[in-house]
């Protein structure tokens, strides 16, 4: 039987860090009416349709589709190139990285189970030429992910690989370039209809943030060998123990009520999601994009203005023991830090017993570095609760597709109900958009004409520079 991830939020209260920087139990209970109330909207608006999210897990046929074009792609191609920016790219990378092995593209292909994927996140001119230069266009596939079809660094890649794919491969550049985009319109669908390309569908109403348990995500997932099946059921597990009103019944609400209280009645404007595991590396930098997009926002409900979000940070342990964890645990008291803590590693690498006429490394022989990792999370926890520093885990037994797959759903859930409780529209992204608006205009889109001259004429005439 698949275990559960778990929540321990021991060190977030006042009798562990102090009262002015940690919670009681009746600040948690007050939020109790509000949260009753918030789950009623949330059911509300996944039984009318509004936040397809929620149902994601249940797309079984859809992904077994996924899993049969993925085998054929493994048997035509060496390699899978991801063009994609944003919740078109994190969430990959987060499950390429949790549930690859590391290092995955350098290890031999019949012990690699997939083949090679790269996401090109990045217009990074040095990035991606250098990226280019490494393939073999023949060997490669081109998976062109953009809901609209219009974002700017998206389309100028996949411009560039058109281009080289048809001067290249003459006519068979087509099977080089599967597209993931909207179902019915945009510029992507307008060119896959034009040349008859083989297309997934980004769900209407999913969020590029909300994406990981759509074809954005997996069909790149399930190229590479992994287990979309069991991300899809891991899901579906934590959506059972979300469907709770109660708080403390609730991991998700938990998590979000957790943090809101924190920034807004102790100032801890910062959350810091540190794994102590490299496989999670990736998964605290998709949380950071869907923390602060989806609650970083200007106004509320009403129109006031409010300035809401947190500062999502990532760290890796044990390596930002050494470079950021002294600024956690002695700076400004405005950081929770939420650990992510594998109970049990795929891998168990002994420390040999060498050099025992040297004190100050013998005691490390005949240990692991297991157990080095897990006492070293254990040492950073201390550090900030005799601190008085709040600080919360995610237990996550193993790291496999099921508990992944527990994880992804229960930060989405999670980040839903923090907007409620913030009272701000989490699944819109005015902010990001003045950027899309810049870019458009001073690239010469047509129809943005009057925006590049308003620009042009706000733009600061003499910059000071040194």
């Amino acid at each position: 039987m698949m275990k559960d991830i778990r929540l321990d939020y021991t060190n977030i209260f006042s009798e562990v860090v102090g009262e002015n920087n940690g919670l009681e139990d009746e600040n948690i209970a007050a939020l109790s009416r509000r949260a009753n109330a918030i789950h009623k909207q949330l059911v509300k608006q996944r039984k009318s349709g509004v936040r397809p999210f929620y149902d994601l897990p249940y797309k079984v046929k859809e992904a077994k589709e996924l899993i049969r074009v993925a085998k054929r792609v493994n048997g035509s191609f060496k390699n899978l190139v991801v063009l994609g920016i944003g919740g078109s790219a994190l969430g990959t990378t987060a499950l390429l990285t949790a549930l690859g092995r590391p290092l995955r593209n350098s290890i031999p292909a019949k012990k690699r189970n997939g083949v090679k994927v790269y996401v090109a996140d990045n217009i990074d001119p040095d990035e991606f030429g250098a990226l280019l230069s490494t393939l073999k266009l023949e060997d490669t596939l081109f998976n062109v992910v953009s809901k609209s079809g219009s974002t700017a660094e998206t389309m100028s890649q996949f411009m560039i690989v058109f281009e080289l794919l048809k001067k290249k491969l003459g006519s068979k550049w087509k099977k080089h370039f599967i597209f993931t985009t909207d179902a019915k319109q945009g510029i992507l669908r307008q060119i896959a209809d034009r040349y008859k390309l083989k297309t997934f569908t980004v769900p209407d109403g999913v969020g590029g943030r909300f994406t990981a348990l759509t074809p954005v995500c997996l069909f790149p997932v399930a190229a590479a060998g992994l287990d979309i099946l069991g991300l899809l059921e891991g899901a579906a597990r934590m959506d059972l123990r979300c469907r709770s009103a109660l708080l403390k019944e609730n991991p998700a609400y938990l998590f979000a009520a957790i943090h809101y209280l924190l920034d807004t009645s102790r100032g801890k404007t910062m959350t810091v999601m540190m794994p102590y595991s490299y496989r999670l590396k990736d998964v605290a930098d998709w949380f950071r994009q869907l923390w602060a997009e989806s609650l970083g926002k200007a106004q509320d409900f009403d129109g006031r203005r409010i300035h809401a979000g947190q500062t999502p940070i990532k760290a890796l342990g044990a390596t930002d023991q050494h470079s950021q964890v002294q600024l956690y645990v002695a700076g400004p008291f405005d950081k929770l830090v939420c650990f992510l803590e594998v109970e049990e590693h795929d891998t168990k690498i002994a420390i040999p017993e060498v050099f025992p006429d040297i004190p100050g490394i013998s005691y490390l022989g005949g240990s692991s570095l297991n157990a080095l990792m897990a006492i070293e999370k254990e040492g950073t926890e201390y550090a900030l609760s005799v601190n008085n520093r709040p600080n919360m885990t995610i237990k996550i037994p193993q790291v496999n597709a099921h508990t992944i797959g527990q994880l992804l759903y229960m930060l989405e859930v999670s980040t839903a109900f923090a907007g409620e409780l913030y009272r701000v529209d989490a699944f819109d992204q005015p902010g990001v958009e003045f950027g899309k608006q810049y870019a458009y205009a001073m690239m010469g889109r047509d129809g943005y004409e009057e925006k590049k001259g308003k620009y042009e004429s706000e733009k600061v005439e003499k910059r000071k520079l040194l």
